[in-house]
């Protein structure tokens, strides 16, 4: 059903994204990607708008952002300038941003798309009867699409929406060719890790993991992100980890796009995910991966194919892999060049931005009909 194409006309599609495709998270950064690759493939049959829902600044200030989208969409109904609501959805505060959105669609009969990042998702919806349980089976049931990032994620929603299957597809998340070159840590293996600073993305596992590795020479380590840094640097210090690991804080694009060239290894130690920009960008520079397999990972990273994958918490597991790579370069060499080669095959932006182009037209042309029954 998904597959099927809306022709004759240009396809008016209203992105819902936390800062518009300007913001740090990895929603943002999925979303300004595809965002330049329409740009790129100039596409006539596709007129996609890219508007904040929740905004940059105090989290006070995002019922702002919610009622002009909401706003937005009535404008553009009104003249006719929207045929699909494409809705990012996270947990928390941003479910309960797009419950409102979901509500304003229907009322105005626009077909809605709901594309589900939440890492903690499983957690957050849980299976007691609750009026916000309700209310999300809802949004869900009455979303003419759904787009998950893999099949562990397919699986939950169709055992709490069993009638969406037909309107259900995996897309998985995308990253552009690294604009910089691979140029790798030189004279010292270089382990890189990016994402936010805190316990569940395994940060102290890792800290673990790289104390246990001292007397190991030829690596160095950067761990890169927002969070508790500085509570981080504090730890390093005590664990004498300072001269051999740097914490820069959030890295920009430039910055991140310069790290996965100097990087050797990418590692992300996390007790959930759905799936991992990090992870995406490292196969995308060609670094050897190790991760665990939550979330949607143990679909693009096979254990000893494209990545080394060790078990949540397991510190130990973490620093045995991480040793590997360090100590054996063509291991090194050879995940990390079939982990490009995956990424070109599959998880590149260009085959992304046309599979949603498709569900996008698919949505217009199905869509209004199940919206206004």
């Amino acid at each position: 059903m998904l597959q099927r194409t809306y022709a004759g006309r240009i396809v008016n599609v209203m992105v819902a994204t936390p800062a518009g495709g300007t913001g740090q998270g990895g929603i943002d950064r999925i979303m300004a990607s595809l965002k330049r690759e329409l740009e790129r493939q100039a596409r006539r049959d596709i007129n996609a708008r890219f508007l904040a829902t929740r905004g940059n600044g105090h989290l006070a200030h995002s019922i702002l952002y919610l009622s002009g989208f909401c706003f937005s969409m009535f404008i553009a109904r009104m003249r006719k300038e929207v045929d699909v609501v494409h809705v990012n959805l996270a947990s928390y505060g941003s479910t309960y941003r797009k419950l409102v959105i979901a509500i304003c669609a229907r009322m105005l009969g626009i077909p809605y798309i709901l594309h589900l990042h939440g890492a903690e998702y499983m957690t957050f919806w849980s299976d007691e009867d609750t009026f916000l349980n309700r209310r999300i089976r809802s949004m869900f049931a009455q979303a003419s699409g759904i787009v998950v990032l893999g099949t562990v994620w397919r699986d939950f929603l169709l055992r709490k929406v069993p009638e969406a299957e037909k309107r259900l597809a995996i897309v998985p998340n995308a990253t552009e060719v690294p604009s910089l070159p691979h140029r790798g840590g030189g004279g010292a293996v270089h382990i890189l890790f990016l994402g936010r600073i805190e316990p569940r993305k395994g940060v102290p596992e890792l800290c673990e993991a790289l104390a246990a590795m001292v007397d190991l020479p030829g690596w160095r380590a950067t761990i890169a992100g927002d969070g508790e840094v500085e509570k981080l640097r504090l730890c390093l210090e005590e664990l004498g980890l300072s001269g051999r690991v740097s914490v820069p804080g959030w890295q920009g694009p430039e910055d991140v796009a310069r790290l996965l060239s100097q990087a050797d290894v990418l590692t992300l130690p996390s007790h959930a995910e759905n799936l991992p920009i990090s992870v995406i960008e490292g196969m995308a520079a060609g670094l050897a991966v190790v991760a665990t397999p939550v979330g949607a990972i143990e679909d693009i990273v096979s254990d000893g194919e494209t990545g080394l994958l060790v078990p949540p918490g397991d510190a130990g597991s973490l620093q045995n892999a991480l040793e590997r790579l360090v100590r054996e370069s063509d291991l090194r060499n050879r995940l990390g060049n079939a982990a490009r080669a995956a990424h070109r095959l599959r998880l590149d932006v260009a085959p992304y931005a046309d599979r949603l182009c498709d569900i996008w037209k698919a949505t217009a042309e199905t869509g209004k009909t199940r919206v206004e029954s």
